[in-house]
C-alpha cells in the first residue's frame, strides 16, 4: 500500500456485495478504502464515498486468517475503521489483538485525534482520545455519506491466506425483513404521527405497518414522535438523531417530513408519501404522492394482504 493514509476504513465484501456501513466508514476515512474479502473487483465499483481503493481478494472468509494477513498490511495506519457489520465486528476484535493495539468499539464518530463511543442503549455518548494506533468500529447509519463519487479503479494486492484455527461458516442467512438493522434495509414503510388517530392504540397500528411492511419484503421505520411516544423501539426511529437510511424505496404513512427526519433518509431511489395533505414537505419531495388517510390505506393493505397483521 503506496502513500498510507492516515486513517483507513477496512471492508469485508462478501460476492461483489458491501455490508451497511462501509461508504459511511469510507467516508470518515477521507476516501481511503481497503476492501478484502470475496468479488472484490465488484465490491469496489460499489462505492459512493471511496477515494482510493486497495482491493484483496481471498477466497474465503475466515476471520482469523483475515486477521493475520491484515495486521502487517495496517501495521503504519494510525487509525483503523471497520463498519460495525457482523463481519467488521467480527474481525475488528481480531484485527486488534493481532496488532496489539485498543479496540474502541461502537463508534458515531471518528477522527485521527478522538473517537465518540455510543453506550448504555445510545442514551450516553463517551469521547475517548486516540493517542495511539487504535482499531474502531463506525455504527452503520450515524453518519450517512457526502454527495456521491465515482469510484476509482482499485489498486489489488496480492494476499495468502495463512493456515490458522479459525471459524468455519457454515451458512449465511439472510436477515428478516423485520429485525434488518435500518441501516440496511433496501425497502422501509414509514410510520408519522398523521398514522395513529387520536385515541387510538399507537403500538398496534406500528404492528400493523411492520406486518404490512414484512408482507411487502420491507422493512418498519417511524420519526421521533412515534419512538418518544414510545410506540416503536428507538433503533426504528429515521432520522438524523436516528438512523440514517438509503433505501431504494421509501414509503412515508402520515409523515409530515420535518427537517430532522429527513435529513436521516440519505438518497432513497423512490419515495411515496401517504398524507392528508398535499404541501407537506415529505409528498413534495415524493415521487409518488397519495392524497389520502394514513390509517385507512394501511388497513387497506392489510385486508389485501391476507391480514398481514391486525389493526
Amino acid at each position: 500500500m503506496n502513500g498510507r493514509p492516515e486513517m483507513l476504513a477496512v471492508v469485508i465484501a462478501r460476492g461483489g456485495a458491501l455490508p451497511g456501513g462501509a461508504d459511511e466508514a469510507a467516508a470518515e476515512c477521507g476516501g481511503a478504502v481497503l476492501v478484502v474479502g470475496t468479488g472484490t473487483r465488484e465490491a469496489a465499483r460499489a462505492f459512493t464515498a471511496a477515494r482510493r481503493i486497495w482491493a484483496a481478494e481471498v477466497p474465503v472468509i475466515a476471520p482469523g486468517a483475515l486477521a493475520a494477513v491484515l495486521a502487517p498490511l495496517i501495521a503504519e495506519v494510525p487509525i483503523v475503521v471497520l463498519p460495525a457489520s457482523p463481519d467488521g465486528r467480527d474481525i475488528a476484535a481480531r484485527l486488534a489483538f493481532q496488532s496489539e493495539r485498543p479496540l474502541f468499539a461502537g463508534a458515531t464518530r471518528c477522527t485521527p485525534e478522538h473517537a465518540d463511543l455510543s453506550r448504555l442503549d445510545d442514551s450516553l455518548e463517551v469521547r475517548v482520545a486516540l493517542d495511539e494506533p487504535a482499531v474502531v468500529t463506525l455504527i452503520p447509519g450515524v453518519r450517512g455519506t457526502p454527495q456521491p463519487v465515482p469510484a476509482p479503479d482499485p489498486v489489488e494486492l496480492t494476499v495468502i491466506l495463512p493456515e490458522v484455527l479459525d471459524a468455519e461458516v457454515v451458512e449465511v442467512l439472510e436477515p428478516e425483513p423485520e429485525t434488518v438493522e435500518l441501516a440496511e434495509a433496501k425497502r422501509i414503510l414509514g410510520g408519522g404521527a398523521g398514522l395513529v388517530r387520536p385515541g387510538e392504540d399507537g403500538a398496534a397500528v406500528m404492528r400493523t405497518l411492520t406486518g404490512v411492511a414484512t408482507a411487502l419484503g420491507a422493512s418498519a421505520g417511524a420519526t421521533r414522535v412515534i419512538t418518544d411516544a414510545g410506540w416503536a423501539g428507538h433503533d426504528r426511529q429515521i432520522g438524523t438523531t436516528g438512523v440514517v437510511v438509503d433505501p431504494d424505496l421509501y414509503v412515508a404513512f402520515g409523515v409530515s417530513g420535518a427537517t430532522q427526519h429527513v435529513g436521516g433518509l440519505g438518497r432513497p431511489a423512490h419515495v411515496i408519501s401517504v398524507n392528508t395533505d398535499p404541501s407537506c414537505p415529505m409528498t413534495a419531495l415524493a415521487d409518488l404522492g397519495i392524497v389520502a388517510d394514513a390509517p385507512d390505506v394501511l388497513r387497506e393493505l392489510a385486508r389485501r394482504l391476507n391480514g398481514a397483521a391486525d389493526a
